[in-house]
């Protein structure tokens, strides 16, 4: 079977907040998206469902050096033409403390038609995410190894959270993001299909039904795109650190990899049911990397770095295969220095230890966010140009 090209495309959504009262902005000025449009060509800068959410996505990567300088300068440009506005931009999945009945939406037909099908189920959506793309052009390929890759989806989860606040409150969760996506129809983990035209079939059945126009209305961890010849993976809430989201953009691909080359060597995951990779999803959004998750081989909950590690002996071939080493042991800076959501948890801890009220802690988080979603965005190390003027 002919290797797959593994490329890769990086879709994030980011938070446009006023620095003075580091709450969302009620409606960013049309000339910030123009303005980012105007720099970044063939890159995407686009509105989302809020007013104060912004949507990047990367052109097509052949690797991660690619994708790399493509999201650095994505971010860089986001964050420059926002100053130049008056506004800051934060990456995270949530707000600390942003009220959903406050935000105004963008005017655009495919968002009236979803909030005038899901109604409040869709004004809740005051949440961010990060998407990645990788290349799989073979139709039944992209099915079986979505099949098997459901397994890994928590694990990604668990290093990307960076949602523990809503509304203002503590929620008890490192990924709350999850708890207002879940309640539309078509989220959480994927259909199995025995066949590329199995997924077509039903898909048909609910397109001739009405009830979608098409399969872009599908909002699986992980689903087939309906616009390119790629798995999607959508699980992970939206990295503060562009280190971190180039890491779990690496781990995506090499998990892949690494399965279809059991693929090809005969062999495959074995695939488990939904009740129990569901318990994983769940540890992950309340526990982060802090408690372990089933392995779900040995019926037993195993310790997360452990986790870890033994999927980094998986995937190293595939790590070196595609060049990008260096991107997935990255996860254990993650595991020994925390994610967005327990940096966010600490930084809240310590204002209010040193005498903040609740209102002055949140917005020391929101204060935290800005400066983390700019601080890795160092010039490039090759010192190849930038793909954003």
């Amino acid at each position: 079977m002919r290797e797959p090209s593994f490329t890769m495309g990086i879709e994030e959504e980011y938070l446009l907040v006023d620095p003075k009262t580091r709450d969302l902005v009620q409606s960013s000025p049309p000339t910030l998206l123009e303005r980012c449009a105007a720099r970044c060509g063939d890159q995407q800068v686009s509105p989302e469902l809020l007013r104060s959410q912004i949507e990047i996505g990367t052109r097509i990567c052949k690797d991660i050096g690619e994708a790399r300088l493509a999201l650095r300068e994505l971010r860089r440009t986001v964050i420059e033409v926002a100053a130049e506005h008056g506004l800051a931009v934060i990456a995270a999945s949530t707000h600390p403390f942003a009220r959903w009945a406050q935000q105004k939406y963008t005017e655009k037909a495919r968002y009236a038609a979803l909030s005038q099908e899901m109604q409040v189920a869709a004004r809740r959506m005051v949440i961010c995410g990060m998407h990645v793309h990788v290349g799989v052009d073979d139709d039944e390929l992209r099915i079986d190894l979505m099949n098997q890759y459901s397994y890994f989806l928590p694990h990604l989860l668990a290093l990307s959270c960076s949602s523990p606040f809503w509304e203002g409150a503590d929620t008890g969760l490192k990924s709350y993001r999850l708890t207002v996506f879940d309640v539309i129809p078509r989220t959480g983990l994927p259909e199995r299909f025995d066949s590329y035209a199995d997924y077509q079939r039903h898909i048909h059945i609910m397109v001739e039904a009405g009830l979608i126009p098409d399969s872009t209305m599908i909002w699986w961890d992980v689903r087939p795109s309906g616009r390119y010849p790629t798995l999607e993976t959508r699980i992970m809430d939206v990295c503060t650190s562009i280190n971190d989201a180039l890491c779990l953009a690496a781990l995506v691909a090499c998990t892949l990899r690494m399965l279809w080359r059991l693929r090809i060597g005969n062999k495959r995951w074995r695939m488990y049911s939904r009740l129990l990779i569901n318990e994983n999803r769940w540890r992950a959004m309340r526990y982060s990397t802090d408690q372990g998750l089933i392995d779900l081989g040995k019926g037993r909950i195993i310790p997360f770095p452990q986790l870890i590690e033994e999927l980094l002996d998986l995937i190293y071939e595939d790590a070196e295969a595609l060049g990008c080493v260096r991107e997935v042991q990255h996860v254990r800076h993650i595991l020994a220095h925390g994610t967005s959501a327990h940096h966010q948890l600490k930084v809240h801890t310590e204002a209010l230890a040193a005498g903040a009220d609740p209102e002055e802690a949140l917005q020391a988080v929101v204060d935290y966010l800005i400066g983390a979603t700019s601080s890795d965005l160092h010039a490039d190390e090759a010192g190849r140009r930038p793909t954003c003027g």
